[in-house]
Order: C-alpha cells, then sequence, then structure tokens
C-alpha cells in the first residue's frame, strides 16, 4: 500500500472510530457529520469522500466492526490449531464461543452491533467496508467461514444467516439483562441450537 492509499485508509479509519464513539456514547441521532469531522481531526468536506452521510458510516461502521469481530474470532480459533482440527460445528462453535466472551467484556459494541446490524449491512461489508483500500481481510474470513463446508453443506450462507442472527438476539439480552438466564446457564442451550441449525444443512439434508 502506498502512502496516499495509506493516508486514505487512516483518514477513514479516524471517521470510523470517532463516530463510533460518539454513536455509542450521544447517539447517532444526536451526533452530527461536523461532529464527527472536528473530533476525528478531518475536514467536514472530506468526510463526503468517504462517506455519503451520517447513515451510510453508521452501516459502514457496523459492517467494520462486526467484521473486525469476526476476523479476531477467526484468527483465535486458527491459532489454536481448531480448524484442521475439528469438526465443523465445533469450529463455529469455538469461532461463537470467542464472539461471546469480546461481546460481555465490551457492552457498547454489543449494543451498537445488536441494535444495528441486519443481514444486508453484513453482507455488503464483504464488497464494501475497507475493501476501496485493499484490505481483504474481512471478505477473506468471510469466505473462509463458506469454505469450511467443504463437505457440501446445503445452503451454508442461510446457515450462517440464521446462526449470526439467533447469536446476535441471544447475546443482547443475556448478557445485558441477563433474560431469560445469565450468559454461563444460556451458552449451553445456545450451542446446542447452533448444533441443531448446522444438522439441518448437513449434505445428507440435500439428498431429500
Amino acid at each position: 500500500m502506498g502512502k496516499i492509499d495509506l493516508n486514505k485508509t487512516q483518514k477513514k479509519l479516524s471517521l470510523l472510530n470517532t463516530a463510533f464513539e460518539l454513536f455509542t456514547t450521544k447517539g447517532v441521532n444526536e451526533t452530527s457529520i461536523a461532529e464527527i469531522a472536528k473530533e476525528a481531526g478531518i475536514a467536514k468536506g472530506t468526510f463526503y469522500l468517504y462517506f455519503r452521510d451520517k447513515y451510510d458510516i453508521r452501516n459502514k461502521l457496523i459492517s467494520y466492526k462486526a467484521g473486525t469481530l469476526l476476523i479476531d474470532a477467526a484468527e483465535q480459533v486458527k491459532l489454536h490449531g481448531h480448524t484442521e482440527q475439528l469438526s465443523l460445528p465445533d469450529r463455529i462453535l469455538a469461532l461463537v464461543d470467542y464472539i461471546i466472551k469480546a461481546l460481555q467484556a465490551d457492552k457498547n459494541l454489543l449494543m451498537f452491533i445488536s441494535k444495528n446490524l441486519s443481514w444486508g449491512i453484513f453482507r455488503e461489508s464483504v464488497q464494501d467496508s475497507l475493501q476501496e483500500e485493499g484490505d481483504d481481510n474481512f471478505k477473506n474470513a468471510f469466505y473462509d467461514l463458506l469454505s469450511l463446508t467443504e463437505e457440501n453443506y446445503k445452503d451454508p450462507e442461510i446457515m450462517i444467516y440464521l446462526i449470526t442472527e439467533f447469536v446476535s438476539s441471544t447475546c443482547y439480552n443475556a448478557i445485558l439483562y441477563s433474560e431469560p438466564a445469565d450468559m454461563d446457564t444460556l451458552k449451553p442451550y445456545i450451542f446446542h441450537t447452533i448444533r441443531a441449525i448446522i444438522e439441518q444443512h448437513e449434505p445428507k439434508a440435500s439428498a431429500e
């Protein structure tokens, strides 16, 4: 990456990180573009080189934060050798376990992602997010999840969608409000449900 591209990436990251701080402390509606640019130390006009409006940076920020979490989880799973040693369900559960622990440690991130994340925004990250600057780590991490289904699981993207939606909603209530139970109590049930979702997409199901 050249010096110009690196500078662009740094400015975009500065805007994203500043927006996250403001959105999680003040709220999206109470935060202005001028405030984001000022706090990031970037001219307001420069903001529009990277984002269309406040809601565009919100969507890109959701994508960026969710993508970063996924990348970190995938790297940890590989670091501990789980990618080669474990079955697909166990690999996915290892990813989910890391993500749950990360969200428990960062409740602001949990609230922001869970309130705003949609599958459309998440999938858009694969094609967008920081891809313009050549950082394809998130795209690779996402497709690595799909490539884990080397045994030709049926509709793997739908499977990951169902798991993502399920984990996002259950984590929000369990971590923040201990409803219907605290996370330690709920986690075995979460893992059991994830296994059931995966089973519905196993190769044998595709032959029916």
